[in-house]
């Protein structure tokens, strides 16, 4: 867990005590110096699989609950997850989304998206190859090239430009993504509210990082524990904000 630690160890220069934890069914929230989110991962769970420390997470440091983002309740992960994101103070253009990015750029090049972001109809329509890569089954349809992750491996090669979602940092797949970028001559995109905003991800292969900037963590860890639905600036109207950071 290199890349881990190596977050871990970046983000600990903002440790400070948690104010509040959300786990919500979409969305997994943690408001320490800053706010900090991630896609929450592991729901429904087994009987019995609980959280640890449940109830007594407000006496941990943030760097403390970054830490849960090595285990394999992946539940426990997405909090480790949103932790380390609280811990940044996300940099770079604000007010960009990457996703406009992408389709422009996608005109006529093989592309590969780790995770089904939305507007991938529109990239589709202007790239000459798209495959996405998907770990849940009930989104797998190969006739729209939506295929399992497991298939990375084979459709890597030859991609022009590469979308990883930064969710997958919570299964612990994001170092095999950028490893296998590495032999491409790919430009990678890291992205999504799960995405830190760390130089760190540079020094692994990255290219851009398009994450979010939590501008009301109070706000935004109420909505997540009151809502099943994608964080997004229409129901989150002045408290998030998007940035896009370049290496």
């Amino acid at each position: 867990m290199k890349l881990i630690n190596e977050l871990i160890e970046a983000a600990s220069i903002n440790n400070s005590p948690v104010n509040d934890v959300r786990v919500g069914i979409s969305w997994t929230g943690v408001h320490g110096k800053y706010g900090g989110v991630s896609k929450t991962y592991g729901i429904p769970i087994a009987h019995g699989n609980y959280t640890r420390d449940m109830g007594e997470l407000t006496s941990k440091t943030t760097l403390e609950l970054a830490d849960y983002i090595k285990s394999w309740n992946l539940v426990e992960s997405s909090i480790g997850v949103a932790a380390i994101n609280s811990m940044f103070k996300p940099k770079g253009k604000k007010g960009v989304n990457a996703q406009d990015i992408i389709i422009e750029e996608s005109k006529n090049k093989k592309v590969t998206m780790v995770g089904k972001f939305p507007k991938i109809d529109e990239i589709r329509s202007v790239a000459k190859e798209l495959w996405v890569l998907e770990s849940d089954q009930s989104l797998i349809n190969p006739k729209e090239g939506i295929i399992t992750e497991s298939a990375a491996e084979y459709v890597f090669p030859g991609s022009d430009i590469l979308v990883i979602t930064g969710s997958t940092l919570i299964n612990k797949g994001l170092e095999r993504y950028l490893n296998l970028a590495k032999n491409t001559d790919a430009y990678t995109i890291i992205m999504g509210p799960s995405t830190p905003m760390s130089d760190v991800l540079f020094d692994y292969g990255a290219d851009m990082l398009a994450g979010m900037e939590i501008l009301d963590p109070a706000a935004i860890l109420r909505k997540i524990s009151q809502s099943g639905g994608m964080i997004n600036t229409k129901v989150c109207k002045g408290e998030i904000g998007f940035r896009v950071l370049e290496a």
